[in-house]
């Protein structure tokens, strides 16, 4: 049961797999998807379908019950599937039903976990696989990984890695669970953090933030929701994105120091904006509105050609 592209190799690693055999895929049914909101299916059943497994996409899991009953699996899988599953479904299996989560549970339960991995500065995260439970991302722990965040990580390229760990994880979960000896671990609620779903309000970037907590921010909103700032002033102003930055000492290269946060500098053409740490963010890689990203720049030197 998935529906994201995070979950694409753990199908994989199950139809290959030869101890393994994927009887049915569940996923949501198609969507609009992209610019031009073209209906598409799924991530997951579009790969699905390329397996020549079968799919069915129920607006309602519980609307697939009896049809799940019957193949009388012996598990199953479930991940970034998007919605809720009760609990008549996920005791069908004879041995259950796992979850995997993108964290080292119990941290980071909810929506979010990668993002807020990036955004807290951590160094490492990890990928779990758990029993599913009534709470949501509370389940008994049956196996757990540890990913690295690499410095300039944004949640595309860490969600890439993880869903290469998640499909090899997936494998060794499998075979805790058909273990008759084997006890998973029970979470730590106490320990528990929460990675809520980030909105579209969240890309507004508040300069009075440090340049290290602004710089972990824009990664972990890369691609969604993205990191914008205000670019000009008045009728002329517009809400630039900011996809790359580099954190700068606002003292060196001739560049003016004292200014306040949200200030733009310029240092050999590169803009710079004043953080609440007076630190500053040089701007790497930007997008106007309309325009492909490009070189921060490229983008100054177009601005003041316009003038």
């Amino acid at each position: 049961m998935a529906t994201a592209e995070i979950a694409a190799p753990v199908l994989q690693a199950l139809h290959d797999h030869p101890d393994h055999e994927v009887v049915l895929v569940v996923s949501q049914p198609d969507r609009p998807q992209g610019r031009k909101r073209k209906i598409l299916p799924s991530p997951v059943k579009a790969l699905a379908l390329e397996l020549g497994l079968a799919v069915i996409t129920p607006e309602k899991i519980g609307e697939a019950k009896d049809q799940l009953a019957a193949l009388e699996a012996d598990a199953s899988v479930v991940f970034a599937y998007g919605q809720y599953i009760p609990s008549s479904i996920t005791t069908l299996p004879r041995l259950g039903s796992v979850n995997l989560h993108p964290s080292m549970l119990p941290t980071y339960r909810g929506a979010a976990p990668i993002q807020w991995a990036i955004a807290d500065g951590l160094e490492e995260t990890g990928i779990s696989v758990i029993r599913l439970a009534k709470k949501m991302d509370a389940g008994d722990i049956i196996c757990q990984r540890a990913v690295s965040i690499d410095p300039d990580d944004t949640n595309a390229s860490l969600s890439q890695r993880m869903s290469v760990e998640a499909g090899s994880i997936i494998i060794e979960g499998l075979a805790n669970i058909a273990d008759p000896d084997f006890e998973p671990r029970p979470q730590d609620d106490e320990a528990a953090t929460e990675a809520r779903k980030l909105e579209k309000a969240d890309r507004e970037l508040d300069w009075q933030r440090p340049a290290g907590e602004l710089r972990n921010w824009i990664r972990a909103c890369k691609p969604w929701p993205g990191s914008v700032m205000q670019w000009g002033e008045g009728e002329d102003a517009f809400d630039l994105k900011i996809h790359q930055t580099e954190i700068v000492e606002l003292t060196v290269d001739g560049v003016e120091s004292g200014a306040a946060p949200g200030t733009v500098l310029f240092d050999d053409g590169s803009p710079v904006v004043v953080c609440g740490d007076g630190l500053g963010l040089r701007l790497v890689e930007v997008q106007p509105p309309g325009k492909k990203p490009m070189d921060a720049k490229d983008f100054v030197r177009g601005q003041r050609n316009d003038f």
